[in-house]
């Protein structure tokens, strides 16, 4: 099939790939013309485990291409996805100006097209959008029926950043939300070639599957966070109890690991859209709004470790090692380095930052920091070293040989016995 792609963000890139290295034709729109050139070098715009490698193979094979005009790419296929970024608003609910943008666009297009297209809502977007908002943006510019002249469709994704192309090719589940027959055969022979159950309901009950699914993950980790600072008061290690509390078959071990906090693009941004959606509606949603208030106290318990340990931390010099939000992504949004990082200068230490891969993007945020070009780099110049991001290479460091006087673990990575101050959250010692 002849797909495009209004979009070439983290899940717009995953999407075009993954449909691609099945065999269909896959054309990426985005108005940013240098990511469009990147993508036709074969040269992926976000790091993704394992995406350049794949990107270049399907450039080359003709499989896939970016373009900055997404109107001739409706026009000369059969099915638009929509993929475009839908950030919070200051009250936490979400922005669509791109997909009202966009869908103005498909509508445009689609009045002058004869022949039947699929428009399908890969964006999160809270209940009710695709229908309520979406379709008519699109009959009204189009001048076209829904389930007559086009089909409209909602299929949300379950990525997980670092790990999605894998989550892609071998989902758990495939939600389509459709309205018409046909749509509905048209996405089942898209996906064919993907072994997973496919669910099929309507577009709003799409829409709040994928907000149910992430907030139900965020209680998960707010969850097990709220148990390990009851566990430091204890005295007792938070990973043994969530060891067992996970063999019981009706909870599983998934995101049951205590440490700094969740952030990235979806839990936050999720969790507070349907907040939102929730309160304009009348209802008070207070689990999820506190599952929000812990993952935001979560980060500050470095803090308070290190300044129980070590007293104030004015001109102290801190690295914190790892800035992205969790191992194999660049991505830095919502990172519990972020209000770590602020906190540690409000108390005026100083800030040694290190990541594999997203210096640069934290650098955006925090230019007057410094970052090291490795992590013993910035141990060596650090009395204290505050681990944020589980990367691999943070696991067997030699911090004995450092002359650290404090390790404080938020995410329990170091597997090695280490003989120099050492505290994880939720290990129960005081």
């Amino acid at each position: 099939m002849k797909i495009s792609i209004a979009g070439t963000g983290y899940v717009g890139l995953v999407t075009g790939v993954t449909f691609a290295s099945i065999g269909h034709d896959v054309t990426l729109a985005d108005v940013i013309k240098e990511k469009v050139e990147l993508v036709n070098r074969g040269i992926s715009p976000i790091y993704e485990k394992g995406m350049d490698e794949l990107l270049e193979k399907l450039v080359g094979e003709g499989r896939i291409r970016a373009t900055t005009g997404i109107r001739d790419a409706i026009m000369e296929t059969d099915i638009t996805f929509i993929a475009v970024g839908t950030p919070s608003r200051e009250d936490g609910s979400i922005d669509l100006s791109y997909i009202r943008s966009v869908s103005e666009e498909i509508g445009a297009v689609l009045g002058k097209k004869e022949s039947f297209h699929l428009v399908v809502v890969k964006s999160t977007v809270v209940p009710g959008t695709t229908e309520n908002f979406v379709l008519p943006l699109i009959e009204r510019k189009s001048g076209k029926k829904a389930g007559k002249d086009f089909g409209i469709a909602m299929n949300p994704e379950f990525l997980r950043e670092g790990v999605a192309l894998e989550d892609s090719l071998h989902p758990d589940r495939i939600v389509l939300g459709v309205m018409d027959r046909k749509s509905e055969e048209i996405l089942r022979e898209l996906y064919s070639k993907i072994d997973a159950p496919v669910f099929i309901t309507s577009p709003t009950t799409a829409e709040m599957i994928k907000y149910a699914s992430n907030a139900f993950l965020a209680t998960k980790i707010s969850f097990a966070n709220e148990i390990a600072n009851i566990c430091d008061e204890i005295g007792i290690d938070v990973y043994d109890v969530m060891k067992g509390v996970s063999m019981d078959h009706r909870i599983s071990p998934h995101f049951l690991n205590a440490g700094a906090g969740f952030g990235g693009s979806c839990f936050p941004k999720d969790v507070k859209a349907l907040i939102s959606a929730s309160r304009e509606r009348g209802y008070e949603p207070e689990l999820l709004e506190e599952v929000l208030k812990i993952n935001e106290r979560q980060p500050m318990r470095m803090i308070e470790i290190a300044e129980k340990k070590l007293g104030k931390l004015s001109g102290k010099k801190v690295a914190v090692l790892g800035l992205s939000f969790k191992p194999d992504t660049d991505d830095i949004r919502e990172s519990r380095a972020i209000p770590l990082v602020r906190a540690l200068l409000e108390r005026e230490a100083q800030v040694i930052g290190y990541d594999p891969k997203a210096m640069e993007n934290f650098g955006k945020l925090f230019p007057n920091i410094e970052y090291a070009e490795s992590a013993e780099e910035a141990l060596k110049k650090a009395d204290i070293c505050m681990i944020q991001t589980d990367w691999d290479e943070f696991k067997n460091i030699d911090y004995d040989s450092l002359g650290l006087e404090l390790v404080v673990d938020g995410r329990r990575t170091v597997k090695r016995r280490i003989t120099t101050p050492y505290y994880a959250i939720g290990s129960g010692k005081r």
